[in-house]
């Protein structure tokens, strides 16, 4: 069942932000991850849900994910995430 890893990012450091685009892409491709959403245009359509940037990344299954997230190359990546920005993530299961 595929899993759908959903992420509201807010970027503090745009240049560090920068590296971590430039890091974070092989490791999807190693994982088997594929964005479905990446920074696009948020409409808000309910609430006052107002994203500065929304991701949403496809993984084949949740424990692909898992072995994604905690692989050596997105920790490093990730690292430099959380130094550039600030996020809420959740992970979601598909139906």
């Amino acid at each position: 069942m595929a899993a759908y890893f959903l992420v509201d990012v807010a970027i503090n450091d745009p240049q560090l932000y920068a590296e971590y685009r430039k890091l974070v892409m092989p490791t999807l491709e190693k994982y088997g991850g594929r964005f479905l959403a990446r920074g696009g245009t948020v409409e808000t359509i309910e609430g006052n849900w107002n994203p500065e940037r929304f991701v949403i990344i496809e993984f084949e299954n949740s424990e692909q994910f898992q072995r994604w997230y905690y692989s050596p190359e997105y920790t490093e990546a990730r690292t430099i995430r959380f130094k550039a920005s600030t996020a809420s993530a959740i992970l979601v299961q598909g139906v």
